[in-house]
């Protein structure tokens, strides 16, 4: 496989245009102050409760990448002169195992950027760049769970053309709820290396 890519583009309606890139020791501040809202804590099952924690989940997220099973984004909006601002979420690719038709996605946006068209951009990009990166390890299936009372993420997969294909039963403590399965099959007509995402450095 060729070398991977580290940072990406998006783009979001109503919004600036999105960079999605490895998650930082600089961001563990300010991943803080965005784990204080309740509803963000109710729909993920990481504990941020303090800096010494947050940096603890950036450097799993950091793992993730030296292991090449786990590929998770910090989306910031892209400011005029090239870099990137303020964070607005997460987006991540994991489960992928070389020879493995299928792997799982999943994401989640801060409080001031949800309705925006953020989550959507996000969730299309890394689509995209994990189909294109990943179509000569075999990768053909991209698989979203979410709780069943979480609509917006519902939502936010049926616009990225991720298919409602089964109800889950709740498994606690990740899914305490029942669930949903989103599915997102690769079109094999896509020209190879049109991915949204494209490379920054």
């Amino acid at each position: 496989m060729d070398e991977i890519v580290a940072c990406l583009e998006a783009d979001a309606a109503g919004s600036p245009a999105l960079v999605l890139r490895p998650w930082r020791v600089a961001d563990t501040t300010d991943l803080v102050q965005l784990y204080r809202e309740g509803a963000l804590r109710r729909w993920t099952d990481s504990a941020i409760d303090d800096e010494a924690s947050a940096a603890r989940w950036i450097r799993n997220q950091q793992r993730g990448w030296e292991a090449g099973e786990r590929f998770a984004f910090a989306i910031a909006a892209m400011e005029a002169e090239g870099g990137t601002g303020q964070l607005a979420g997460h987006v991540v690719l994991k489960g992928v195992v070389p020879g493995a038709s299928s792997a799982e996605v999943g994401y989640w946006t801060a409080a001031y950027a949800r309705g925006r068209g953020v989550a959507s951009g996000a969730l299309q990009a890394l689509t995209d760049w994990a189909f294109t990166t990943f179509a000569g390890d075999g990768l053909t299936r991209l698989e979203l769970l979410h709780q069943v009372d979480n609509l917006p993420s519902c939502r936010v997969a049926q616009k990225c053309r991720y298919e409602l294909t089964k109800f889950l039963a709740a498994a606690p403590p990740a899914f305490p709820l029942k669930g949903h399965l989103h599915v997102r099959e690769r079109d094999i007509c896509r020209r190879p290396g049109a991915a949204t995402g494209t490379v920054r450095h």
